[in-house]
């Protein structure tokens, strides 16, 4: 019986619908735009069949947006409209209340109608930390919505300033826009007002921020960073710096920005007596829903995060031996392994290592620099291993006991980065090429020889060996004597005598 109401109230709420919101409501399900007034109701009130929920959520918007220009363009001063129960109905599954309406539901003569509308707005600041402001004509109507943001190692979160709240698109105008409130307590104005990063070298930021972050409206799982098109954001009245869009050669594709919180805190007032005003403007993205949420952080440094990483525990090289067995002893292939050879350079600096770690989720036994790794991803977020490319988060990051051993073990050479892992689970240094090492030697022994022999004899016979170096030369032979022919001397050349005369 509930859920036929339920359905009836949906119908009504169609009904209602003009032709624009009836188009992005077939938008929105994927299905033909085009046609009669009619025409797009038949088909609008066919989604009712599919009992989605994101399709009777998106109705519940639309009806809800109406309502609120409608209300918006009321005479002021005009008397209020009394509802049939079955309106008041769908009032009530769009999420309407007497305090947004502005209207008593038994009439002006109520008196209790202006206590209740005071105790709603009570209960909407105590949930959620911050009271709804008024919404203009061209502004969309948001809602706190279900869905949860992914943590960010860098940041601790101290307080939610603003609960992660829809951005729903009103009417047919591309550009849209919504405002947000939120005010600081005494605690959280003086922790950030008094904690500075003064270290040499600083810029003096602040360790605790006001942290602004969008993503789409996906409640089905954790969400990280995505800013809506076309968005600009305003603090207080002053634009706020969002990342730069990343350049992109697809035709007709917006650029889009890195995927990064937006820290806002020197553009907010630092008080407990004085609300900040978050004005936020995007294009609407038929299709796609968006959601923002406000908390206050603490900024950690990659040295924070290696003393959280170390204080965790290791993994107990017993279970890397046995990993390194089962990955030695099978063959599936038919082909068997007796050895394996690993490095402990880290892959990022081609150093040895000094904390050898490596995700839980990854199979492979090599590892990378902890220290190394988080210094990167403070630079630049990526948590992408860099041994296989899969995502390492750093909840998953665990400092490797076996290669911790390893590095610190006397049998490791310092010049020696690569090691030997053999089936029964123990490692051997690298054995040096024995041919490299004698060559080695005899080049050092002749840039060590400053004497050098040269062969100044006539003969002509190719065959004869070359003399040796006269450190390792024998004494030579004396030369044999031999009996050679004496020739007579030759005849003197013939004077010619030239009379100038």
């Amino acid at each position: 019986m509930a859920f036929n109401k339920e359905k009836e109230a949906l119908r009504n709420m169609i009904l209602t619908f003009r032709v624009s919101e009836l188009q992005m409501l077939l938008g929105f399900a994927g299905r033909n735009q085009s046609g009669k007034k009619t025409e797009l109701q038949d088909r609008s009130l066919e989604l009712l069949q599919l009992n989605s929920t994101p399709v009777q959520k998106r109705i519940r918007e639309l009806f809800q947006s109406s309502q609120e220009t409608q209300q918006a363009a009321m005479i002021p001063g005009a008397n209020a409209l009394q509802y049939s129960a079955a309106y008041a109905q769908m009032l009530g599954l769009a999420g309407f209340t007497t305090q947004q309406q502005g209207i008593p539901q038994a009439g002006r003569a109520n008196p209790y109608a202006a206590q209740q509308a005071q105790a709603q707005v009570a209960a909407y600041t105590a949930a959620y930390g911050t009271q709804p402001l008024q919404a203009k004509p061209n502004q969309t109507v948001s809602q706190p919505c279900n869905v949860k943001f992914k943590q960010l190692p860098f940041y601790d979160i101290h307080g939610e300033l603003l609960k992660p709240t829809s951005l729903v698109t009103q009417g047919s105008s591309r550009f849209q826009e919504a405002q947000f409130q939120f005010l600081l307590s005494p605690e959280q104005a003086t922790n950030i007002a008094s904690n500075r990063d003064i270290r040499m070298g600083s810029k003096l930021d602040y360790l605790y921020q006001i942290q602004l972050r969008f993503c789409l409206l996906d409640p089905s799982a954790e969400q990280g960073d995505e800013f809506p098109p076309s968005i600009c954001v305003q603090v207080n009245g002053k634009m706020c710096t969002l990342p730069n869009p990343i350049p992109t050669n697809k035709p007709n594709v917006e650029p889009k920005r890195p995927p990064r919180p937006v820290h806002i805190t020197p553009l907010c007032k630092l008080t407990p007596t004085l609300n900040n005003i978050v004005s936020v403007k995007w294009a609407a993205d038929y299709g796609k829903s968006w959601v923002v949420g406000i908390w206050l952080v603490e900024k950690l440094s990659s040295d924070q995060l290696l003393e959280r990483l170390s204080s965790k525990g290791k993994r107990n090289s017993d279970f890397t031996r046995e990993l390194i067995k089962k990955k030695l002893t099978d063959d599936e292939d038919g082909i068997a392994t007796t050895n394996l050879k690993v490095t402990v350079s880290c892959p990022l600096g081609k150093m040895r290592m000094s904390k050898p770690c490596r995700p839980t989720t990854c199979d492979h036994l090599q590892c990378f620099d902890a220290a190394l790794f988080l210094m990167m991803n403070e630079k630049k977020p990526t948590w992408t291993c860099p041994v296989c490319d899969s995502a390492a988060k750093y909840d998953d990051l665990m400092v490797d006991g076996y290669f911790e051993e390893v590095i610190k073990a006397p049998e490791l050479p310092d010049e020696e980065n690569e090691i030997i892992l053999n089936q029964d689970g123990s490692w051997n240094p690298v054995p040096k090429d024995e041919e490299e090492e004698r060559k080695k030697k005899e080049k050092e022994e002749e840039e060590r020889k400053n004497a050098v022999v040269l062969d100044l004899s006539d003969d002509d016979d190719d065959s004869a060996p070359a003399p040796k170096p006269a450190g390792d030369a024998e004494p030579a032979p004396a030369p044999v004597p031999v009996d050679l022919p004496v020739l007579p001397p030759p005849p003197p050349a013939e004077i010619e005598c030239i009379d100038i005369e």
